[in-house]
């Protein structure tokens, strides 16, 4: 585990304790200006283990409305926060510490590790127990305690954080193991082949007319190995089953385990993973938390597994900061330019490139309680191309909705599908048609997955809002990852943004960034918002004057 390095001479302890100095020879002595000092230096010291200290943190009570803890201390991956790692709790020096520390515990503050502060006095907490005290006039016991504080590790934590270690090494081993089996059932078991071709035309229709047999076994792969953890994560045993797309994943599975495979024999193999996992996710009691934890794990099984998947398709987890600023902003100039909120009736959104719903989400927890129940089962649209994200997508959106309104009720709007391929036929209406109208079935993936579709080309898009895919294509021809093409959409980008362009470099119109955009302003309906993550080189390139 990492150590603190922090010592009484340091600068940071230094400039500590010359601002409590400074507030004092103000006769400043109010909780809110003073525990800035301590805050500055927990931050500090929490860099040291690239960690974030989060102020104001929730705490979930059961029955009860949250209280809110000055700060935690979250591991992080990337910039974004994941597991909690320790709680701080700031007092000034007029309060009884004792009566405060008794009146939080009463309340229900947990216990694991918590660190009450005061400019003078100090009280940590660990594993239900009294475990330090320190004077804070001497800086060797403010050392002290803050190296107990950040250094203490929860055993559910050391265990998950060992486990992604191993398992992220493992992973290539353990998908090769399982594609093998595969292979070989495809030569040998009829059922099973039956099975996984029906299968492999579904994707072939749904997906990518040219997605390979390599990708579709990763796609049941990706399935077998982590059912298991969106079923314990947020103890929903009937995920799969009820889940349109993985009851058709499901049927390969049921082929698969008619012979030589047994899932539940597969599953104790690899029980050390997920035990691990499912005690961290256990120590998470607040569903926002859940949501970023099952997003970690899905990024740690990306960096092992699939790798030229999520290269194709340019994974990355969107930092919650950037979507709720892009969330507000769209209601900003709603309100602004059209005189509307989210919350209104007929103002119909869509994510186009969903990923793991974050989007989805935030906007479920911005609408008005009583505009929530129509706008969910009306008026919130997503897709998502790539399985694993898809399942943690419709999960998220799904539990979101159930926090904010107390009921449990599948998300209609999210489908499984490649955004691009929905213009076909139905663009005409946006300004153009896609040459060959295929079988609305054949892209639907199954009857439920089609009609939704369908629902969504039919609906009048106002707002589209996402973060679109950015790979713009393969690094070696010889790679078996290339970006799809589309005629019909690739048409539409070189005689708009092509003509206008001054750009030397039109290669990059081919960039899933520009048919983004093309895509996005051609599908609103009659005006309304485009809201996307994205890089400006191409927009002043490309996305100016009146093709725009």
């Amino acid at each position: 585990m990492p150590s603190l390095t922090l010592k009484p001479t340091h600068k940071a302890v230094s400039a500590y304790y010359d601002s409590l100095a400074k507030f004092a020879k103000l006769g400043v002595k109010h909780e809110t200006a003073v525990r800035s000092a301590f805050q500055e230096l927990l931050e500090h010291c929490a860099r040291q283990f690239d960690w974030k200290l989060v102020p104001e943190y929730r705490i979930k009570r059961k029955g009860q409305a949250d209280v809110s803890a000055d700060g935690a201390v979250f591991t992080c991956v990337g910039n974004i926060p994941t597991l909690v790692r320790g709680l701080w709790e700031a007092k000034d020096s007029d309060d009884d510490l004792e009566k405060e520390i008794k009146h939080k515990f009463s309340i229900g503050y947990p216990k694991q590790n918590i660190l009450f502060w005061q400019p003078d006095r100090a009280v940590l907490y660990q594993n239900g127990e009294r475990h330090f005290e320190a004077d804070l006039k001497v800086a060797d016991n403010l050392v002290k305690i803050l190296t107990l504080f950040l250094e203490f590790a929860p055993p559910a934590i050391v265990e998950w954080e060992k486990a992604v270690e191993e398992f992220k090494d493992k992973v290539p081993q353990i998908g090769a193991s399982l594609k093998n089996l595969i292979e070989t059932e495809r030569q040998t078991n009829k059922k099973f082949i039956a099975a996984f071709d029906d299968f492999a035309s579904l994707c072939r229709g749904s997906l990518n007319p040219n997605i390979s047999i390599e990708a579709v076994e990763e796609m049941i792969v990706q399935h077998i190995l982590t059912e298991r953890i969106f079923r314990k994560i947020f103890d929903v045993a009937d995920f799969m089953q009820r889940n349109v797309i993985a009851l058709e994943i499901e049927k390969v599975i049921a082929a698969l385990n008619s012979r030589s495979f047994s899932r539940d024999d597969f599953s104790k193999s690899l029980e050390h993973f997920y035990g691990a996992i499912e005690n961290a996710a256990a120590t998470i009691t607040d569903f926002h938390e859940k949501q970023t934890f099952l997003n970690t794990v899905y990024e740690r099984f990306f960096q092992g597994f699939c790798v030229k998947v999520a290269d194709t398709h340019g994974i990355v987890y969107t930092p919650q900061p950037l979507v709720n600023f892009m969330v507000a902003s769209v209601e900003c100039l709603l309100k602004k330019y059209f005189g509307k909120s989210i919350s209104d009736r007929d103002v119909h959104v869509l994510d186009p490139f969903t990923g793991t719903g974050n989007y989805i989400v935030n906007l479920i927890r911005g609408i008005l309680k009583s505009a929530l129940p129509h706008k969910y089962a009306n008026e919130l649209h997503c897709n998502e191309i790539m399985l694993l994200p898809y399942y943690v997508a419709s999960m998220n959106i799904e539990h979101a909705y159930y926090e904010a309104t107390g009921k449990y009720e599948a998300f209609e709007g999210i489908c499984l599908v490649d955004t691009f391929q929905t213009i076909n036929g139905k663009m005409a209406y946006y300004g153009f048609n896609e040459k060959h109208e295929q079988d609305e079935m054949a892209i639907g993936f199954n009857p439920e997955n089609t009609k939704r579709i369908k629902r969504q080309k039919d609906s009048p898009i106002r707002v589209i809002i996402a973060n679109p895919p950015y790979n713009a294509g393969q690094a070696d021809e010889n790679d078996n990852n290339k970006n799809r093409k589309y005629p019909e959409l690739d048409r539409r980008v070189s005689a708009t943004y092509g003509e206008a362009s001054d750009a030397t470099l039109l290669r990059k119109l081919a960039d899933p960034y520009v048919k983004a955009i093309r895509y996005a302003t051609d599908r609103l309906a009659g005006g309304g918002i485009v809201c996307f993550v994205n890089n400006n080189s191409f927009v002043t390139e490309f996305c100016h004057g009146e093709n725009f």
